[in-house]
């Protein structure tokens, strides 16, 4: 049971926001900004994120900055997702967790190398909202349930926890109903990723299944996705990662299609009919 939860005073990094945000959603404890002492360290109703030079998730001690130089990349929302059982599933779904374990452990000048881009490509992904939010709880020395940061942060917790727990039931049911249709492309072999429609379709048909090729290693071999269409009783088509070989304006004019975007990225057909699907991607091919 952590009564109380301890972060270092001073400037405030998105990894010690988050991973407070995330303890807050979870045990509705109090937060203090201030140094620790050495009962801290020993206390586990206190967690210690970002602050202390210990990493003990039994004694609720969550810091990084102990760690070697060839230590992997890890801040300290990296250890309390991992104390709680989420960091796998984090690490799959939470496509900015990664560079933001880069950023906090190695710098800006190190992320951008290994993210292949140009140094000043960093400060221009920088929005007002963690501005603010950062320098809100920089300024902080308790944040108490009912003040206004203190539940905007539980928000943020909150829906993180949501996303990944969601994502992962989202992933598991699309893996058990997916389809790899094998298909031949004026003699070449590629693979089309199908959703069928289910009595507990998914609220998120085209992500869900996109996350599924991601996920099974598929993306040089699928170009496209057929999923259930949300607004309607037949399918979406969509070329998968802007495949340049599909174009869905070429079957606007099928009597079964009643929509086809103007870029040919997707179109929408009233056919649930498996082999009929089949011939409209064929169609598509360019």
């Amino acid at each position: 049971m952590i009564r109380k939860i301890v972060t270092h005073p001073g400037g405030a990094h998105k990894d010690d926001f988050l991973a407070v945000c995330v303890l807050i959603a979870r045990v509705q404890a109090p937060v203090e900004r201030r140094v620790t002492t050495p009962e801290d360290l020993q206390d586990a109703e206190i967690a210690l994120v970002d602050i202390g030079g210990s990493h003990e998730p039994a004694l609720s001690n969550f810091d990084h900055h102990h760690f070697s130089r060839e230590h992997a990349p890890t801040c300290a929302l990296s250890l309390v997702l991992q104390h709680l059982g989420l960091y796998e599933d984090a690490l799959r779904f939470c496509d900015w967790l990664e560079p933001a374990e880069w950023f906090d452990s190695r710098g800006p000048n190190q992320t951008a190398e290994w993210l292949g881009v140009e140094r000043s490509v960093i400060a221009r992904l920088n929005s007002p909202i963690d501005v603010t939010l950062l320098r809100r709880f920089a300024r902080s020395r308790e944040l108490r349930a009912g003040d206004t940061l203190y539940e905007v942060m539980r928000f943020v917790g909150e829906d993180l926890i949501d996303f990944i727990q969601t994502a992962r039931r989202r992933l598991d049911r699309t893996a058990s109903v997916a389809k790899l249709w094998t298909m031949d492309f004026s003699g070449e072999s590629k693979k089309v990723a199908f959703l069928p429609r289910e009595d507990s379709s998914l609220d998120e048909p085209s992500a869900s299944l996109s996350r599924y090729v991601r996920d099974q290693g598929l993306q040089g071999q699928v170009v496209a996705l057929v999923y259930p269409d949300r607004r309607g009783e037949g399918y979406g088509i969509t070329r998968y990662e802007d495949h340049p070989r599909l174009d869905f304006g070429r079957v606007e004019t099928e009597k079964d299609v009643h929509f086809a975007h103007t870029t040919g990225f997707m179109c929408k057909t009233t056919s649930c009919d498996e082999s009929r699907l089949k011939d409209l991607v064929r169609a598509a091919w360019i």
